[in-house]
């Protein structure tokens, strides 16, 4: 934890915040923090900044924060992710909001197994707590927007040509001739298929749509390591 994210319900009057659970122990077992030490602090959807310890006690601490600073830019990328089995969910939405991007569809393709939607981690609640666990690694405050969509056609006719207007639309995908771009210096729509790949219905709909068939190389990666490697290579 690089930061603490505060939130409006942390504030006990317009100038101190009270904390407790894990962000209580994380400051006192991890940092060994004392009161008079300053923290790194972020409000949620606000800006960065330094907080004073004012008190300790047996499960709280009671800090006054100052901001000074915007949160850093976010990365001008659309995500639209084919819903991965659950454990490499929770990886992909960490990296993938740590790095900043901001606005993230989860989406269901052919290959992707029905049972996937079913998980636990799609609670809103879940996904918030993951969320939040990246912006306190990366030292951000502004949260991803995570949308589910469970049919893949009527997202890809009629939402994701509103989506996607006015970027660059990347499609990843295993077998492309077209080395993925690098240093893109406007919006992008990026999606990323299944580790089995998008079948040809969706491609050709992808393609028809302006979507541009893209490949990292001849190695066929999870999608856990190939959405980080994208976004590093376009941005």
């Amino acid at each position: 934890m690089n930061q603490i994210l505060l939130f409006p319900e942390d504030y006990i009057d317009g100038a101190r915040a009270i904390l407790k659970g894990r962000r209580f122990d994380h400051i006192t077992k991890v940092l060994k923090t004392r009161e008079g030490n300053c923290l790194r602090t972020g409000l949620a959807g606000g800006p960065m900044g330094d907080a004073v310890v004012r008190e300790l006690g047996e499960d709280y601490a009671i800090i006054e924060p100052h901001f000074t600073s915007d949160p850093p830019p976010p990365l001008p990328l659309t995500l639209v992710l084919a819903l991965p089995r659950p454990k490499s969910l929770r990886k992909v939405l960490h990296y993938a909001a740590a790095m900043g991007v901001k606005n993230i569809f989860l989406i269901r393709t052919w290959r992707v197994e029905k049972s996937y939607f079913d998980t636990p981690l799609l609670n809103e609640e879940n996904i918030r707590s993951e969320l939040i666990d990246a912006m306190e690694q990366s030292r951000d405050t502004v949260l991803p927007e995570v949308h589910v969509r469970t049919l893949f056609r009527p997202f890809a006719e009629d939402e994701l040509p509103v989506v996607s207007r006015g970027s660059l639309k990347l499609l990843a995908h295993p077998g492309s001739d077209l080395r993925c771009p690098r240093d893109v210096r406007g919006p992008v729509t990026l999606v990323v298929g299944p580790e089995g790949g998008l079948v040809e219905f969706e491609i050709s709909l992808l393609e028809s749509l302006g979507f541009l068939r893209i490949t990292m190389g001849p190695r066929v990666l999870r999608v856990e390591n190939a959405v980080p490697a994208l976004i590093g290579r376009i941005f």
